[in-house]
């Protein structure tokens, strides 16, 4: 590896020998993983993250070894350099490119109307709700200082071509506001899934799915439960992080 880890970060393993290097600035969770598999990239897809923190989403993809082309974006440096040494560590430079860029601001940079899926793990905050973060990337990453979620439907909206797909996922109190966003932004809502953590509680988690000049018609699928009625993970969490399991808990 030409460059060295930081001091704060470190190597976690994605199974089938793979790592991610996260840090205290951009770490990732459940959710990412969760939209990585919603997203149900195909064989030979060209696809874009967004937003993409340390890679974990593309990561996963690479580790898939479905999709043709990955590209992912972050406006953080930072999170960009880890992902690079990820792709490094892993021999995926030449499938994976990373570009330090704002989501707002893409002409030139990606090709538009050129993308089979596109997917972002977004702030879930609107600015002045909730507590704000103390440091620059968890403000980044939890408030829609940067994002909004018309931006990321506009950014998607332009990288897409026709028929093609944009994931998200967040928190359910937010799905009215998703739906209006990518409806006005040539999105149509084709797609949604909760995610419960055990049977009979409220969803902490909303999975979408959008088609760029889509037709109006929604399907909501079976929500997906993280625990099993034992307290165990379910079988279907089980089946998401496959042989993802050791060193991260679920």
């Amino acid at each position: 590896m030409t460059e060295k880890l930081l001091k704060d970060e470190r190597l976690e393993p994605l199974g089938g020998g793979m790592h991610i290097v996260v840090s205290d600035d951009h770490p990732f969770g459940t959710d990412a993983i969760l939209l990585a598999d919603f997203a149900s990239i195909r064989r030979g897809d060209t696809v874009c993250d967004l937003g993409t923190g340390c890679g974990i989403i593309p990561l996963i993809w690479c580790k898939n070894g479905l999709a043709a082309g990955i590209d992912a974006v972050d406006i953080q440096e930072k999170a960009c350099g880890q992902l690079r040494k990820s792709a490094e560590i892993n021999g995926v430079s030449d499938k994976l490119r990373v570009y330090h860029a704002d989501l707002r601001d893409l002409k030139g940079i990606l090709r538009f109307g050129a993308y089979d899926a596109v997917t972002i793990n977004p702030p879930y905050k609107p600015v002045g709700t909730g507590i704000e973060s103390v440091s620059e990337s968890e403000k980044i990453a939890r408030h829609e200082t940067c994002c909004t979620l018309e931006d990321a439907v506009a950014a998607a909206k332009k990288l897409l071509r026709f028929g093609g797909r944009f994931c998200l996922c967040h928190r359910p109190e937010r799905l009215c506001d998703i739906m209006v966003s990518m409806r006005n932004g040539g999105i149509e809502p084709k797609r949604i899934r909760f995610v419960v953590q055990e049977r009979g509680k409220a969803p902490w988690l909303v999975l979408v799915e959008g088609r760029s000049g889509g037709k109006p018609h929604l399907t909501v699928e079976p929500e997906l439960s993280i625990k099993s009625p034992d307290g165990s993970d379910s079988e279907e969490l089980l089946r998401i992080f496959g042989n993802y399991r050791e060193g991260h808990e679920i």
